[in-house]
């Protein structure tokens, strides 16, 4: 199942059309509560590093979700060591001083770094004593099913005679899809900051966007921006591909809610949710564990 067939579904089921804004959001937390709720083995990541003599701290990725491992590779034997995974606050207490260094043993989650608030970064203990390299294993947060959307954008064209303010959840207008909103902000006359909110979907690198006048202060014209990166062009995930039923009836759950549709509609499609995760727990927290070599063959009683 594919974004466009999702779209198409969940309007069949609800006999209901959405707003693609909305139907984003629909999917998105959807597939959030999937992500947050099976560690799928398909899902994992393997990623190299090195860290920095007398820096405690390595940088987490972007997409990280939750650590699988994480090693450190002894730059002269090439010898992996696993650390042990401890409280911010054990590391802290075990080597209060910075200072002290040698080969790291433990680590933690540390939290958003100061200079970005989204990105966490893993603290070592004890301080790193050279340059090891690293390996981690992670799951992590895989790109949505939504097709195209739009994540980022590029230079302004401010624009003239536009009202001063700060003007919220505003939709972009041009290009080729739909439902692309963000924050405005107009100073002088012109646009001078634009924060994407919902990427919408269906757009390309290059599409102009601009927004009506009507809908930032009611006067101006001439503002432009173009769409400088998209996600997902061809609308297909792990996911959809494998085990569309867990992201179908999620996202009927949402839809329903949303619709503030009938107690034993939202009450069916949550049933069927929750018997889709069953299955996949069952795959992802059970038979991707486990081989018949050490755990035996599953067996079924014939009466």
């Amino acid at each position: 199942m594919n974004y466009a067939a999702l779209v198409s579904a969940v309007s069949s089921y609800t006999e209901n059309t959405f707003l693609t804004a909305d139907i984003n959001v629909f999917i998105k937390q959807a597939e959030q509560r999937i992500y947050n709720t099976v560690q799928i083995q398909n899902l994992r990541k393997n990623v190299t590093g090195s860290t920095t003599a007398s820096n405690k701290y390595l940088q987490c990725p972007l997409d990280f979700l939750s650590t699988y491992s994480l090693a450190v590779i002894d730059p002269t034997t090439g010898a992996y060591t696993y650390l042990l995974n401890k409280d911010v606050n054990f590391i802290r207490e075990a080597y209060p001083k910075p200072t002290s260094t040698g080969a790291p043993k433990f680590y933690a989650i540390f939290g958003p770094r100061s200079d970005n608030e989204t990105e966490l970064t893993f603290i070592l203990g004890p301080t790193p004593n050279a340059a090891y390299g690293t390996e981690l294993h992670y799951f992590y947060y895989p790109e949505s099913i939504i097709q195209r959307p739009i994540l980022t954008l590029g230079a302004i064209t401010a624009g003239t005679s536009y009202t001063t303010g700060t003007y919220s959840n505003v939709s972009l207008t041009g290009g080729s899809g739909s439902g692309a909103t963000a924050n405005i902000v107009v100073s002088g006359g012109g646009v001078t900051d634009v924060t994407l909110v919902n990427g919408g979907t269906g757009f390309v690198v290059g599409n102009t966007m601009s927004a009506l006048a009507a809908n930032i202060g009611g006067t101006g014209s001439g503002f432009s921006i173009p769409v400088a990166t998209v996600g997902n062009t061809t609308g297909t995930t792990w996911l959809g591909d494998n085990f569309d039923s867990a992201l179908l009836y999620g996202t009927l759950v949402e839809a329903y809610t949303y619709m503030k549709g009938e107690q034993d509609m939202v009450t069916l499609y949550n049933d069927r949710y929750v018997q889709a995760i069953a299955l996949l727990k069952n795959l992802g927290d059970g038979k991707q564990r486990q081989d018949a070599y050490r755990d035996g063959q599953v067996r079924t009683r014939v009466a």
